[in-house]
């Protein structure tokens, strides 16, 4: 813990001259960043899984990483040493303020509770923003299974005959429009049974729901762990959004490709 601190208080430093008192709080900000880019690479590998709960192992990882911010500004002395990370202030909130402390300062519009709402404004709105996505993506997943099953498998019609070039072409294209308008993931969901693809379904209109327990979380625990909390959460809403995209944009340039 003693390594943590030290670091988050050295990128405070850098970060005085321009932050001011609210440096510290920044530098949780980047140093969640920075776990976040470790990460990155699993993220990346869980979203090809194409499953409701594909972002659940880069969050277990996170939880050492949680558990450290949490102690590091919960306890009064690190290393032997007085905790240097307990002055340091969000604005009027210092960084190891429970929200039952802003509350006991200034009451709910404080100075110090003001803080903290602005915190549990900013979580609720990427809360909200996360089931948005998650309940779209698990209705699209639901319909992408159901085109496949509807498609069933597909036979042979008896002997064709031959077409010449241009209607051999003709037929490749329209197959490879067909697979990018359907995506890699629904050969894998059109081989898991009904109770499967129900299963999934209701968990990714579920899971998405989690991200408002984040708001419980950040009530009880320090201003510097509800700051670490808030940023992970966005980030992970973020980089689903952007891989989500760069495979949209993938398939479209495969169809155009195809014709």
């Amino acid at each position: 813990m003693s390594v943590f601190t030290h670091l988050v208080a050295e990128l405070g430093r850098l970060l005085e001259p321009v932050l001011a008192q609210s440096a510290t709080a920044a530098a949780i900000v980047l140093f969640t960043v920075l776990v976040r880019l470790a990460l990155h690479p699993l993220s990346r590998a869980a979203f090809r899984g194409a499953t409701p709960a594909a972002g659940c192992l880069p969050m277990l990882l996170q939880l050492p990483v949680f558990f450290v911010m949490y102690q590091a500004f919960s306890s009064a002395e690190v290393g032997g040493k007085a905790n240097e990370l307990l002055g340091h202030r969000l604005f009027a909130a210092p960084l190891g303020a429970r929200w039952t402390d802003a509350l006991g300062e200034g009451g709910l519009f404080g100075a110090q509770g003001l803080v903290f709402l602005g915190l549990f404004g900013a979580i609720a709105v990427v809360a909200a923003w996360s089931a948005v996505r998650g309940r779209r993506t698990a209705a699209s997943v639901a319909a992408a299974a159901a085109e496949a099953k509807a498609a069933g498998p597909r036979k042979p019609a008896g002997r064709v005959a031959p077409q010449g070039k241009a209607g051999a072409t003709a037929g490749a294209r329209t197959g490879a429009r067909a697979g990018a308008r359907t995506g890699a993931g629904v050969g894998v969901m059109a081989e898991v049974s009904a109770e499967q693809q129900e299963v999934m379904r209701k968990l990714g209109g579920v899971l998405p729901l989690l991200s408002f327990g984040t708001l419980i979380t950040a009530a009880v625990v320090p201003l510097a762990a509800g700051l670490y909390l808030l940023t992970t959460t966005a980030w992970s809403v973020a980089e689903r959004v952007w891989l989500q995209y760069r495979k949209e944009r993938a398939e479209r340039s495969g169809e155009q490709m195809a014709q």
